[in-house]
């Protein structure tokens, strides 16, 4: 729905974007029908994490051609959670979707969430997943471990959770006010609170291309995600070692019983097990002290989570840094 460009929208629609431009146009043409459907004004805000593709020139084309739509360019790659941040920031409706570009968010359910939000009593509306779609094994289960470990030590229940939500412009407000520069956007919406209702759905085919989610990303995203809403690796480590310590005192007092009583025996096996034992430990309790060390240096040097290219449509301004 074509407005004025100094209209507030009604709603605001994030989408993130990166190598998507082989169907970026068809995309958006599904979800621009879903949206005029609503009979609501609203506003396009992509988001271009520095994609090497078209991707871009499908955006300038979209906002040249349309009134409601700006396009974000970053100067490069920053992930996933920097692009969301970068549409929050610019983002200007009552209240924000956040989806993909690649119609695993099905625009179909947009309708329905609008519809909760605007009945009132609800701050957000989140689409949870009632399966996994085509997701490869190893990220399935990788996921459970994850979600799993992540509600049972930190609170909060994301199992089969997404980006894929519709929020009320208070929640938009408070999610912009953390500060932090190790961004998990689901989790960071979860622990704001609000009201909530879930909205499930089934995850549709990628509109083209696969995901450009490898395992060593989803990795990360998972070492930022409990390293961000959990201290229970530490923790464990300080339970482990006084574990250690424990049995350290007990094979002590065996040993010098044995040798008191005149039945030393030879060692050897034993002392190289501990060694190898203790060894480990130590290394894998270094590196997640290490991971925490890592995340508050990352913090306390204060740089901008992202870095803003250029920007094209609704009044858009050039070379903005977040």
């Amino acid at each position: 729905m074509n407005r004025p460009p100094h209209t507030p929208p009604a709603l605001s629609v994030v989408i993130p974007l990166f190598h998507e431009g082989g169907h970026l146009r068809d995309v958006l043409k599904t979800i621009c029908a879903a949206l005029d459907a609503l009979d609501a004004p609203y506003e396009l805000v992509l988001v271009d994490d520095g994609s090497d593709d078209d991707t871009w020139s499908v955006v300038e084309e979209t906002a040249a051609g349309r009134n409601d739509t700006r396009g974000i360019r970053l100067s490069r790659n920053f992930g996933k959670e920097a692009a969301l941040c970068a549409g929050l920031e610019a983002a200007r409706g009552q209240a924000v979707l956040v989806m993909d570009g690649d119609l695993q968010h099905p625009p179909s359910l947009i309708a329905e969430m609008w519809k909760l939000w605007k009945a009132g009593g609800v701050d957000v509306v989140e689409a949870v997943k009632v399966d996994r779609g085509r997701e490869p094994l190893v990220n399935r289960l990788g996921s459970r471990l994850f979600y799993g470990f992540l509600s049972r030590f930190s609170g909060y229940d994301l199992d089969n959770s997404t980006d894929f939500k519709l929020m009320d412009r208070k929640v938009v407000e408070a999610w912009l006010r953390l500060g932090e520069r190790n961004l998990f956007f689901r989790g960071m919406n979860a622990w704001l609170g609000f009201v909530r209702v879930q909205v499930p759905f089934e995850v549709a085919k990628r509109a083209a291309g696969a995901s450009h989610w490898s395992l060593l990303r989803l990795v990360r995203l998972a070492i930022t995600g409990v390293t961000a809403f959990s201290t229970t690796p530490l923790h464990i480590v300080t339970f482990t070692g006084g574990l250690f310590l424990l049995a350290a005192l007990g094979l002590g007092l065996q040993t010098l019983f044995n040798k008191l009583a005149g039945r030393a025996v030879d060692g050897f096996t034993t002392v190289i097990l501990l060694q190898l034992i203790i060894g480990s430990l130590l290394m894998i309790s270094l590196g997640v002290i290490g991971t925490y060390i890592a995340k508050i240096y990352r913090e306390v040097k204060g740089r901008p989570r992202f870095i803003v290219r250029e920007q094209v449509g609704m009044e858009a301004e050039s070379d903005e840094t977040a």
